[in-house]
């Protein structure tokens, strides 16, 4: 059976990773050939440095873990991990505007997140599924 690490973004995302746990989730991409890891921007540079001759991309997670953060702190944020070498990004929305119908609003938001991601530069959205509701 083909590998499938080349599509999985390898991540670590506790909120009490250490140096030594970032270095060790970068060996271990490296190893199985993930095709990233996702890390807090905290440590975007990092893995950035850690990263920058082998084939695995950065990606950072934004407004992680609730995505109620004012969108201008979302674009902020973004700016800040692509300026540390995120070549992704997976920013959490704001499942209040979509349980709201807010869609205007969801659209704002992504819209600010996604001109601080340059080209070629990759956005993702993350949906907290669990707390959607028939509705």
């Amino acid at each position: 059976m083909p590998s499938l690490s080349h599509l999985i973004d390898h991540t670590l995302l506790a909120p009490d990773a250490r140096v030594a746990d970032i270095d060790r989730l970068c060996r271990e991409a490296v190893d199985i050939g993930a095709a990233g890891v996702c890390v807090n921007p905290v440590h975007v540079a990092r893995c950035a440095e850690n990263l920058k001759d082998e084939d695995v991309k950065v990606c950072a997670v934004v407004a992680f873990p609730f995505g109620a953060s004012l969108s201008e702190v979302k674009a902020c944020e973004t700016r800040a991990a692509v300026r540390d070498g995120a070549q992704e990004v997976d920013m959490v929305i704001n499942i209040a505007l979509v349980k709201e119908g807010r869609a205007d609003e969801l659209e704002a938001e992504i819209r600010a997140v996604r001109e601080a991601v340059p080209a070629p530069g990759i956005l993702k959205a993350i949906i907290e599924s669990a707390a959607l509701t028939d509705e």
